[in-house]
């Protein structure tokens, strides 16, 4: 196996900002941007480190969205009306991005949005380019543990983006008509996380097993279960967050189970 698809090169992915407008990405936080519940934040570590894992992405600009169940119709601050949308360019694009480009790629900016064929569904451009480390490609899904806008599903993608070099977007599925969808740019739109390739290999997915019984437990088994669940039960002994404890000292390169 290859050195780049085993370990993090630095960087591990480089973000291109083509919008001006577009909000800088983030490094995700581990609090879900202060709205997960207290508890959770201070013992669950299961929970926080999915919601700090990759950098958050934004919307280029706050936006509107309105389908009447066949067409979709748009709008922004500063549009006093609702624009059909088939495939919109970001306002004043067009020229930047032809005065940037090397000759021969005039015209060739990403649509901000676009009406797909599938009914409410859009693709949204981020306003970004992204390209990935070699072996390493970015999983584009909503924010982890994060509550939604409400009025829109987010779908997920893997983009294989050490191979392509392009527009960073996602596809929103619009769940309810005759009411406005608002996307705001100072929250996360979607959440991107690094991936080796190696992951969702095929090879990968298929290295499976099952242990479909109690009685086929190993006598490993039943002593890890021990030592996580029923011997601090049984002692009494058992702190609130004892997971969330172990990975942090797992983090800082202490034993785990020094305590236990």
């Amino acid at each position: 196996m290859k050195l780049a698809e085993t370990e993090a090169p630095a960087p591990l992915v480089r973000f291109y900002r083509v919008i001006d407008q577009a909000p800088l990405p983030h490094r995700a936080d581990r609090a879900a941007g202060g709205t997960l519940p207290v508890r959770a934040a201070r013992y669950c570590d299961a929970v926080t480190a999915a919601a700090g894992f990759g950098w958050w992405v934004y919307p280029p600009m706050g936006f509107s969205l309105l389908w009447d169940g066949q067409d979709i119709h748009w709008t922004y601050a500063g549009q006093d009306r609702w624009l059909p949308l088939e495939a919109a360019q970001f306002p004043h694009l067009r020229g930047r991005f032809d005065a940037a480009a090397p000759a021969g790629m005039q015209g060739g900016a990403p649509p901000f949005l676009t009406a797909l064929a599938e009914p409410g569904v859009v693709q949204v451009w981020t306003g970004l380019f992204a390209r990935s480390a070699p072996g390493w490609s970015l999983l584009v899904r909503p924010p982890a543990n994060m509550p939604g806008t409400g009025g829109y599903a987010a779908y997920e993608g893997i983009v294989e983006a050490d191979r392509w070099f392009g527009p960073l977007f996602t596809n929103i599925r619009l769940t309810r008509t005759d009411a406005p969808v608002r996307l705001r740019p100072d929250l996360p739109l979607v959440q991107v996380q690094p991936l080796p390739r190696i992951a969702y290999a095929e090879a990968t997915q298929s290295a499976m097993d099952v242990v479909g019984a109690m009685e086929d437990f190993a006598p490993q088994d039943w002593a890890d279960y021990d030592r996580s669940i029923v011997g601090p039960a049984r002692r009494g002994d058992r702190v609130m967050g004892q997971y969330a404890i172990a990975a942090r000292r797992r983090r800082k390169g202490e034993c785990p189970y020094a305590a236990a």
